[in-house]
């Protein structure tokens, strides 16, 4: 059995999260991008062997929404694999795993249809920073989740302010 950790690099716990799935025996991490669209986790899930175990720090961690986590359990159980979440401690297999998806359906059956969640706006100094190591204001919006527009105008802001000061 492989145990695939997965971890998105956006959580300010990224780190703390990679540390933990390595101390619970996972051979391979593999980190998600910001706002990458979740190609690392539909690779995972589109690959994963039979047996092998998908593991995450948190229910949160895998899935914004409900449905979310359904599609990914679905996913899962389609390619013989299962979930693990080590806090609190769930598995997607036997009585606990039956009781996980039963929950998921009732959480899922009240989310409103199409719900879109907001970009986080992205922060000044998350901008800055990346233009301080060199990144281009291009990938730091591809980096961030945010449009080349409002990059620009952020820097474009400080810009002015820098001027006037």
């Amino acid at each position: 059995m492989l145990r695939i950790g997965y971890v998105r690099l956006r959580d300010q716990t990224a780190h703390e999260d990679t540390a933990l799935l390595k101390a619970a025996g996972c051979q391979v991490v593999r980190a998600e991008e910001p706002h990458s669209g979740g190609h690392t986790l539909g690779s995972i899930l589109d690959f994963i062997g039979g047996g092998d175990q998908l593991v995450v720090t948190r229910l949160e961690r895998l899935a914004l929404t409900s449905r979310g986590l359904l599609d990914a359990l679905d996913r899962l159980e389609a390619r013989g694999a299962s979930l693990f979440v080590l806090e609190p401690e769930l598995s997607s297999q036997g009585p606990e795993g039956r009781a996980l998806r039963a929950v998921l359906e009732a959480v899922a059956d009240l989310e409103p249809n199409g719900h879109r969640r907001r970009r986080p706006a992205a922060a000044a100094h998350e901008i800055f920073a990346l233009q301080r190591a060199g990144v281009g204001p291009v990938e730091i919006a591809r980096r961030l989740g945010v449009s080349r527009m409002t990059v620009w105008r952020k820097l474009k802001a400080v810009e002015a302010e820098g001027v006037e000061a």
